[in-house]
């Protein structure tokens, strides 16, 4: 393991192919450049990719760039029990359930699902880091049965979702794309619906942004994010699909606001 120097900050560590990553508390802090970047380097693969999540990393850099490994602290979560359902997306679920054609898929189109993720603009934002490794990677890890997509379906045609990765019960959402109106947000809803049937408490959020906060992802310790982690990934994994009876509960809960 080498490293990346600078005269004003601790070195990031330079990890070879396989190597182990760095304890999290490594990560850069608060006054660093980049707080929480944790090393760069190593591989992209699916073993990679399973290694990283079980201990609270995740990969994130853009073109021209090396692999950069990250594990902020504090981390955003939603807990799926604190999930916002505003009055005007509970309309719009409510539509999208009684509508003939109105569908959520699971998996059915993983490999377009990022590809749309990564074609997506994002306010602030130049490019994306969902680079054509980044896509390779996360397919390997989907065909081996750790990440998976859920989409929304309108007459056939694909008009929104996201991917999250999953190990056990340890669900890490990813990124989102939508091409009608409130698509991705239905796809998360199914997600936060699909969760809280199987007693999957916490889904993963990296990053605060304010389109989180608003629907209830708040952030925690790292050290409790890890913690919470480390049990999930212990815990047998559900049966990735959907059933139209999961949207009962979430749409009979109090309304938001």
């Amino acid at each position: 393991m080498s490293s990346l120097r600078s005269p004003r900050v601790k070195p990031i560590p330079w990890l070879l192919p396989g190597e182990p990553f760095p304890a999290v508390a490594q990560a850069w802090g608060p006054t660093d450049p980049a707080p929480g970047l944790l090393a760069a380097g190593g591989a992209l693969d699916a073993d990679s990719l399973q290694r990283a999540y079980r201990q609270g990393i995740f990969p994130w850099f853009s073109t021209g760039q090396p692999i950069l490994w990250w594990s902020t602290d504090p981390r955003m979560v939603l807990h799926t029990h604190e999930f916002h359902l505003h009055r005007s997306l509970r309309k719009t679920l409510a539509r999208f359930v009684r509508t003939p054609g109105c569908e959520i898929r699971v998996d059915h189109a993983f490999a377009d699902v990022i590809r749309a993720c990564s074609g997506s603009e994002r306010p602030g934002q130049s490019g994306t880091w969902i680079v054509a490794d980044v896509m390779q990677a996360y397919i390997e890890l989907h065909q081996a049965g750790y990440a998976h997509s859920i989409e929304t379906w309108i007459d056939g045609e694909l008009a929104g979702g996201l991917y999250c990765v999953a190990l056990g019960q340890a669900v890490f959402g990813e990124s989102m794309f939508t091409r009608v109106p409130d698509a991705s947000k239905i796809a998360l809803a199914a997600l936060v619906c699909f969760c809280c049937v199987h007693g999957i408490k916490l889904i993963d959020c990296q990053q605060n942004t304010a389109h989180l906060a608003s629907l209830g992802a708040r952030e925690i310790p790292r050290a409790d994010f890890c913690a919470q982690v480390a049990r999930n990934t212990s815990q047998a994994a559900p049966h990735w699909q959907f059933d139209p009876v999961y949207w009962n509960a979430l749409l009979a809960s109090k309304p938001g606001l």
